[in-house]
């Protein structure tokens, strides 16, 4: 889930070079080095962040081959890859690849007639379930050509270890114009030059970097006791109302939700398939207002109405499900490149059958999630978590996934017409990662559409287009709800 405006993407002839920040991380932070590491011991938590876009027409190749290239200029950490140290002994560096190829990372296919958009999605989930390729750059982009109607597909499949899904829409942005014509004049900067970091070098360099941070930390350390110290002799009943409210949080946020888990959902594997639902954004909106709700509450309570119906119809009703949602934490000033974001975990409230009254518990219970202090308390904790031995850190996150029958996340988008290489972007799908997770929705907002992207765990999910069907039922009746109430009120 994330909060504020949509994203306005720049033109091209915009871009402000010094302004770019987005490669200021050298390393690795202690969070994005457990995502990465943990998947070589366990396989089902590997974590692709997938876009797929929608295209009036076939772009111009030779334009979209140039636009990556220029987006690597001014994003180098699109040249990067990742260098562990020697031992594991301090986080991945990132490291301008030598034999940077994009060639490599960017392709095109065409599909043999009769193709349609199914086809497409098809081929974007196997790309999706191959795993990268960690002596390069752990990103690659696919141009899907051939289909029935004139599309194109493009697809950008990018590491969680790069970025999250808000910094992952924001770099999208670099490829996208506002006019469909050629920009000759954008700003433009030299790339990155090549680096030859050993796994030494690496060590030597997280080494000199851990040195280096050691004082800012002592002084925060030393700011944060004497700031307790003052407030507990100045205030001691808040002092210690405030150290007893967040442990409470802290516990609250730690516990795994009460809910056992769906019996239907229980197995998990490494196949995937892609699901796509879509509606529009005045449509949504007024489905939450309807029941004094927002679009993000409308959004979860269709998700819920939706597994709802799929227990149902397969005889094993259930009253709620353990559910995990995504928040974010990233401020004005944070850099795109990079992980802002908490998780919360809740039970959803499946057996609900009122749209209206699940909206109002879906917002009951998020509002009272975002508040919770303690949000940050798997943050905290990641330079202890990621410096456990791998396979526990595997074994330990991957029993706190596969306990999530459902993750829901929200992400700004675009709300401008927006071009491809001359090409129109219709739809942007968003595909978030299901570690260990049965089902992954993701919504992002194009041009007044929700569009949103299903990522469903087949080995959960047995049957994942009676999945599909049952959450499109379900989005129609809360697109009905908003419209009924706009209908009394006039």
């Amino acid at each position: 889930m994330a909060d504020g405006d949509p994203l306005i993407p720049p033109s091209a002839v915009d871009v402000d070079l010094s302004a770019v920040a987005w490669d200021s991380n050298r390393s690795m932070s202690d969070f994005e080095t457990g995502m990465w590491r943990m998947e070589e011991a366990q396989p089902q938590l590997r974590s692709p962040i997938v876009a797929v876009d929608v295209l009036d027409r076939a772009p111009d190749w030779d334009r979209l081959v140039q636009a990556h290239e220029w987006a690597s200029h001014i994003v180098p950490r699109i040249r990067m890859r990742a260098v562990e140290p020697a031992l594991h002994l301090g986080n991945p560096v990132w490291s301008v690849d030598p034999e940077f190829d994009l060639g490599y990372h960017l392709r095109r296919v065409r599909l043999p007639a009769p193709a349609d958009f199914d086809h497409a999605l098809r081929m974007c989930r196997h790309l999706a379930t191959e795993p990268f390729d960690k002596a390069r750059p752990p990103w690659c982009a696919l141009l899907i050509e051939g289909l029935d109607d004139g599309r194109a597909v493009y697809v950008v499949k990018t590491h969680h270890s790069i970025t999250d899904g808000l910094g992952g829409i924001a770099m999208m942005t670099l490829l996208h114009s506002r006019r469909p014509d050629h920009t000759p004049d954008k700003p433009d900067r030299e790339p990155p030059p090549p680096e030859h970091l050993s796994t030494v070098d690496a060590f030597g360099e997280e080494t000199i970097g851990e040195l280096r941070r050691i004082p800012g930390r002592l002084v925060r350390l030393a700011r944060l006791g004497v700031n307790v110290a003052t407030a507990a002799l100045t205030r001691p009943i808040d002092t210690a109302t405030d150290v007893l409210g967040y442990a409470n949080s802290l516990r609250r946020i730690a516990t795994p939700p009460a809910s056992s888990g769906s019996p239907l959902l229980r197995n998990r594997g490494l196949g995937r398939w892609f699901g796509v639902l879509e509606v529009g954004v005045p449509e949504l909106k007024a489905a939450g207002h309807a029941a004094g709700g927002s679009l993000n509450d409308a959004y979860v309570a269709t998700l819920l109405g939706g597994f709802r119906r799929y227990h149902e119809e397969l005889g094993q009703p259930v009253h709620s499900i353990p559910m995990g949602m995504p928040v974010s934490m990233r401020s004005g000033s944070d850099p795109t490149v990079g992980n802002r974001f908490a998780a919360v975990r809740f039970n959803g409230p499946v057996a609900e059958p009122d749209p209206a009254a699940l909206v109002r518990r879906v917002r009951r219970i998020v509002l009272g999630l975002r508040e919770e202090p303690a949000l940050d308390a798997v943050e905290l904790a990641a330079p202890v978590l990621s410096r456990l031995p791998t396979y526990l850190l595997a074994n330990w996150y991957l029993s706190q996934s596969t306990g999530l029958d459902l993750q829901a996340s929200n992400v700004a988008g675009v709300p401008v017409p927006v071009y491809l290489a001359g090409a129109r972007i219709e739809r942007m799908y968003p595909f978030g990662p299901a570690p260990g997770c049965a089902v992954m929705a993701t919504l992002v907002s194009h041009v007044g559409v929700c569009c949103i992207g299903v990522n469903i765990d087949t080995a959960a999910v047995t049957q994942p287009a009676r999945l599909m069907r049952c959450l499109q039922e379900s989005l129609d009746e809360m697109v009905a709800l908003g419209a009924a109430t706009e209908g009394t009120e006039r």
